[in-house]
């Protein structure tokens, strides 16, 4: 049973690697951060090798879609860098994927690290239905188009999926532990939604079966994240 504190991936989006590092500081229960492309841009390699120095765990979320020997090439570079977890594009297709789990989990044991987990990001959310029909031409819905993917990069050895909250309970019902189901849209009760729509609260979407919880601005933008991060724990672990 995880720990409340290592269900909660904080999400720097939006900072520069100095103000990445600095936040990391400011939280010390903080065990894993998310670094996605705007920050990877900024710090390259650096900014993962100098957050994993302070104590954070690394969730890399460099969506990766290319050839499967792109894809190998790249999930070789970021499982040496000590990625815990590395998102990939489910259609990318079967034989990319099973490329880039061997070639991260190789790469992995030649450095002496643990095996990173790669989890297939499906169908983004920022898709609505009718434009995902409309400008890539796919007429299966997007309800039925996402579990198609979850299960080809389950086929493929993938470890997990990126998914919205309210797609968790289908998609653990079909798949069960040990394979992740890492979750953006957490809004903690009382926060202010931004710009999310489909969101659970962190109790929500762990009851409904996700592993880890990707949480940002409520954390990021609170005046006292270390507060806002202790708070998302207690309402994972009620006393």
């Amino acid at each position: 049973m995880l720990d409340p504190a290592d269900r909660i991936i904080v999400a720097l989006d939006g900072m520069a690697p100095a103000q990445a590092l600095a936040f990391a500081r400011a939280v010390p229960a903080l065990r894993w951060v998310k670094v996605g492309l705007e920050l990877f841009v900024a710090g390259g390699p650096a900014v993962v090798q100098q957050l994993r120095d302070q104590g954070q765990r690394v969730f890399l979320d460099l969506k990766f879609h290319d050839i499967p020997a792109t894809m190998a090439g790249a999930c070789r570079s970021a499982a040496r860098l000590g990625a815990g977890l590395i998102t990939v594009h489910a259609c990318a297709g079967r034989e990319a994927l099973a490329a880039a789990q061997a070639a991260a989990v190789e790469s992995a044991a030649a450095a002496g690290l643990p095996a990173p987990t790669l989890l297939a990001v499906t169908v983004l959310t920022s898709w609505d239905p009718a434009r995902f029909a409309a400008e890539l031409a796919i007429s299966e819905p997007v309800a039925d188009y996402v579990p198609r993917l979850a299960q080809l990069a389950a086929a493929a050895g993938i470890g997990g999926c990126v998914c919205s909250p309210l797609e968790v309970a289908a998609l653990r019902a079909a798949h069960p532990e040990p394979f992740a189901l890492v979750t953006p849209g957490i809004r903690p009760a009382g926060a202010a939604l931004g710009d999310q729509q489909r969101v659970l609260t962190p109790a929500q979407a762990l009851a409904a079966g996700a592993s880890q919880l990707v949480i940002g601005r409520p954390i990021t933008a609170a005046a006292d994240p270390a507060a806002a991060f202790a708070a998302c724990c207690r309402e994972l672990d009620p006393p």
